[in-house]
Parts: structure tokens; sequence; C-alpha cells
């Protein structure tokens, strides 16, 4: 869906009136439409409170504060002239209701607890509020505090609150619906926004923030949204409240008239983090004895990832197991071991003829070659397991060693074998007796593992 915004900053004509400015801008594309001393730096009274929203969402988004938070009011805040929510000096209260108050309602007392929540002081949140500024391209914008209220070097021009309110839509949507709601409750009590007669009034209008101040004038930025088309009407310097909203409908008129109904949406890029949070932007003196900071919030180790054994971690792993079991057994037969005299053998008789050896002795053919991965000890022990074929050694060398791992209270005893036969690798077990293969098979089976017994002649 495509955006367009306008903003205005208007002169009024009057005498002692506060000036006038205005600028227009499609933001699907970011092409300014009109623009009048869209640069003049002017007092944006409340309007600034679209800052003091973007920086709140900045912080939520990098994890330095919740909506949640339980934020202690300051006597500062506190005190703060009105508009106001009418937090008392030590009040607790959630970081979200804060954020509400200051939107709809254009709190004073709440957007000052919002900064001083974030950077410790309203102070060190004014320069993070600039510095943002600066990185979204508001070249001509200097915030003192982050109310609003009338204040020497506070600053801004229509086309950087044009700038703001397009980044505020694009970069944090899912914040966006706080300017269109006509009422709210803000925690301690339900508020009505300061902008909802032109939200009523006004076809398509969702947001975004009024302004006023006596060296300001009546202030907006108001964005209506028409089909593929939305424009944004900010205007510094109206002369009452009625005037005001009749010259923005006017204004928004313009833009969609202007504005071209089918362009390449091209969003604005997320700026550059520029806040340095409290610890920086407050720093300490430092002291030669260690202080401990407390961490606000316990973050849950991730567990550590398991990597798949490599073939020779496994070998490895069972030839550990394989040197104990056979340092059991030959423990076990030596306690089992009758004692016997030792015998002396018998003196080879010298008058012995040698037998007749035959001088071209048969040459035996050598056993068709099979590859065992250890010695055989099966003890009599006929019968063993299959787990099929493979199309390589290795691979059916590995399923034996991995199943070997997995069962080795059934394969302790068992002898792994490779055998190469016209279907493939074949990987086995063997040196079991019936029971025990029998119980393998039945355990391997269970857990979906392919697995036959084969008995002596099997």
């Amino acid at each position: 869906m495509g955006l367009c915004v306008l903003a205005f900053a208007v002169t009024a004509t009057s005498a002692g009136a506060a000036p006038y400015a205005a600028m227009v801008m499609d933001a699907r594309s970011g092409e300014v439409l009109h623009a009048r001393n869209a640069d003049t730096r002017l007092h944006p009274a409340s309007l600034t409170k679209m800052m003091t929203l973007y920086v709140a969402f900045e912080a939520i988004r990098r994890g330095e504060i919740s909506l949640d938070t339980k934020v202690k009011i300051s006597r500062k805040a506190a005190a703060e002239q009105p508009s106001k929510l009418g937090l008392k000096s030590g009040q607790r209260i959630a970081f979200r209701y804060l954020i509400r108050a200051a939107a709809v309602k254009s709190a004073n007392d709440a957007a000052t607890a919002i900064g001083e929540s974030i950077s410790g002081s309203e102070a060190a949140f004014a320069r993070r509020m600039t510095r943002t500024a600066k990185a979204l391209g508001m070249t001509k914008t200097t915030f003192k505090n982050a109310h609003g209220l009338t204040e020497s070097g506070h600053m801004s021009t229509a086309r950087d609150m044009t700038i703001l309110g397009r980044h505020m839509i694009y970069d944090y949507p899912q914040y966006y619906n706080l300017f269109s709601r006509q009422t709210t409750h803000a925690g301690v009590k339900q508020v009505s926004n300061t902008n909802r007669r032109f939200l009523q009034n006004y076809r398509g209008a969702d947001g975004i923030k009024t302004g006023y101040t006596r060296a300001a004038g009546f202030n907006l930025v108001s964005s209506a949204e028409r089909g593929n088309e939305r424009i944004i009407a900010t205007m510094f310097g109206g002369s009452s409240t009625a005037a005001r909203n009749a010259r923005v409908a006017e204004l928004l008129d313009m833009g969609f008239k202007r504005a071209p109904s089918r362009t390449p949406l091209s969003k604005p890029s997320l700026p550059t983090y520029q806040g340095t949070g409290r610890v920086k932007e407050e720093p300490k003196v430092i002291k030669v004895k260690p202080t401990i900071t407390a961490v606000p919030k316990s973050q849950r180790p991730q567990m550590r990832p398991i990597a798949e054994p490599s073939p020779e971690m496994l070998l490895a792993v069972v030839k550990d197991v394989d040197a104990q079991v056979k340092t059991a057994r030959e423990e076990v037969q030596v306690a089992k071991a009758p004692s016997t005299p030792i015998v002396t053998p018998v003196k080879r008789p010298t008058d012995l003829v040698q037998a007749a050896l035959d001088p071209a002795p048969q040459v035996r053919k050598p056993a068709p070659r099979q590859i065992i991965t250890r010695a055989s000890t099966s003890g009599g022990r006929h019968w063993g397991i299959t787990l099929g074929y493979h199309t390589t050694r290795h691979s059916a060398e590995r399923m034996l060693l991995q199943t070997a791992l997995q069962e080795i209270e059934t394969l302790s005893e068992a002898l792994r074998k490779v055998a190469n036969k016209p279907r493939g690798w074949e990987a086995n077990f063997v040196g079991m007796t019936k029971e025990r293969a029998d119980l393998a098979c039945a355990r391997l089976s269970s857990r979906g593992q392919k697995c036959e017994t084969r008995g002596p002649t099997g």
C-alpha cells in the first residue's frame, strides 16, 4: 500500500501570530509536492513528542526497556505543566501507559518520565533525540526536552517533521495505530485524543500528532489514507484549532490531487542507532573500588548445540569400551582359574628319529577375505544380527559403531563384522547367544531400526 506524506508550515498574517510554514510529500517516493517556508526553524510544541515516542519505540526494539517495565515517576516529571496525565512523584506505572498518554493525550509528565526511564535524565534523553533526528535527515532540528514546551534552542522545521512523520509510519507500523485512537486507557484513567475532531471529520484520517504553545501557535502533523495513497499534513502557526484543522484539510486535499495514483513504493531506511543508553549518557566517576552493576533481566542460557559424533570419535569410544570389557573378562577368568602345581616337562629323548619332512609342502589357499573390526572371541556363540546392506564399507562400519553405542548393554560382547556381498556391504554383529541376539534385535526394532537375527546356518 502506498503512502503519501504532506507537511505544512504556515506563517500567519495577523499581528503577533506565530509564523506559518508548510510542505506536502508523497510518502511512497519521498517526492515533495508542495512547500512553503519548509526550512524555517520554528517552535514545534508537542510535535516534539513524535520524536520522544520514536526513540521509545527504538529503545523497546533494542531491548533497553519493555512495555511492562515499571517506571518510577520523578518530582520533575510530576511537576510538568499541562497538558498532563496527573502522575504523582514516587508513583510507579507501566511504560506502555506512558506511551499511550504521550501519544493520545499529549501528556507532558508522561513524556518526561519516558525520557528519564530510558536515558536517566531528560537532558540526556533530549541529546539522544537530537542525534536520532540527525540520523533521520532532520538537519535543522534541535531538541532540549521531551515534551515540547517552549525552551531556548528547542526548534524544528516543517520539512523535518514531515520526514519524522514518514519514518514513524514505516519504521514502527506496529505502534502507529496509537495515533488513531480517539480514547485509550492510560493506566490511571481514560484519556481522549487531542486530534479527535480532525480524525472524526476528515475521510481517511488516522493520525498523528497535535501541538500548541503560545510561541508556536496551533501545529499539527496529520495523516490520511485513500486507496493506494497516503497524505500526512503538518502545520505550524495556526491561529486556532478550527482554523488549523481547516487548513490541514485543504493541504491534504492538495496532496491527494497532486500525488499520482500509482507510484513505486520506496520505504525509508531505519537510521543508524544513535542512542547510547543510560550508562554512557550519564558517565559516573571512576572509583578504585570495583562496583557491581545489576543486570536488569536474567537471560536464559541457550542450549549447547549437539554435534553429530565423527566416526573417529565413535571408534575411540567403542575401543575404550572394548578394552574395559576385555579387562573385566580377564579378571574374572583369573579369579575362577584353579590353583594347579607347576609341572616340569620331561626332557626329550635323544635317540628319537625325526619324521621325514615333505620336500614340497602343499600351499594352502587363503580363506575368502572378510573385514572384521576386532578379533573374534565368540566362545562358541554362533548367533548374530544383521543391520542390512550399505553402498560403502564406511557407511556399514559407521552404522555398526553408532549401534554399538546405542545398545552397549546387549551388544558389548558381540563382534562387529562387515561382509562384502553381491548386494553390498553387510553390517553384522556376530558371536552372540540366541537369547542375546533376539533381545538386541527386539530393542533395535522398537526404535525403528532394521534388524534381523541370524542362526548358526544363517
